[in-house]
């Protein structure tokens, strides 16, 4: 009788490790599976944060060679100017690339190439009303790039 006692005991203690541990893998699977989500959602976060900022960047050197080249006076001369211009615009493909990388929506990553390209526009206006047209188009894109990439973050 003891034997019987025993044995049942010993399964017991077997069935009971042995959902324990079911238990313990699923939660750890969970755990993992949170995790990643949330590094791929800190890492898109980042990367439409570093676009938008970019942006504003490029924007505001778009702007401002537009003005230097209506003889708009600035600190900084005609060659730094496009210089700046051009390593902003530079850092706003990077930025771009990363948009890329990181988001599994095509129809963000189309608006976040529309939205360069409508930056890029700026500078390329023909007089002022023109100008002033694409920088509020430039600013309301940028915006609307905000806001559909906080609706990708969820």
């Amino acid at each position: 009788m003891e034997a019987v006692t025993s044995v049942i005991a010993v399964l017991g203690t077997l069935l009971g490790v042995g959902v324990s541990h079911l238990f313990q893998a699923r939660s750890l699977r969970r755990a993992e599976v949170f995790s990643r989500a949330e590094r791929l959602r800190q890492e898109r976060m980042e990367a439409y944060t570093a676009f938008a900022a970019a942006l504003v960047a490029l924007r505001r050197a778009q702007t401002e060679r537009w003005l230097l080249d209506r003889g708009k006076p600035f600190d900084e001369g005609e060659p730094a100017m496009r210089a700046r211009a051009f390593d902003l615009r530079n850092e706003a493909y990077d930025a771009l690339f990363r948009v890329q990388l990181v988001t599994e929506r095509p129809e963000l990553v189309r608006r976040a190439e529309a939205v360069l390209e409508v930056v890029g526009r700026i500078k390329q206006a023909r007089d002022e009303a023109e100008f002033d047209v694409r920088r509020v188009e430039a600013k309301q894109q940028i915006h609307a790039f905000v806001a559909e990439a906080k609706g990708h973050l969820g």
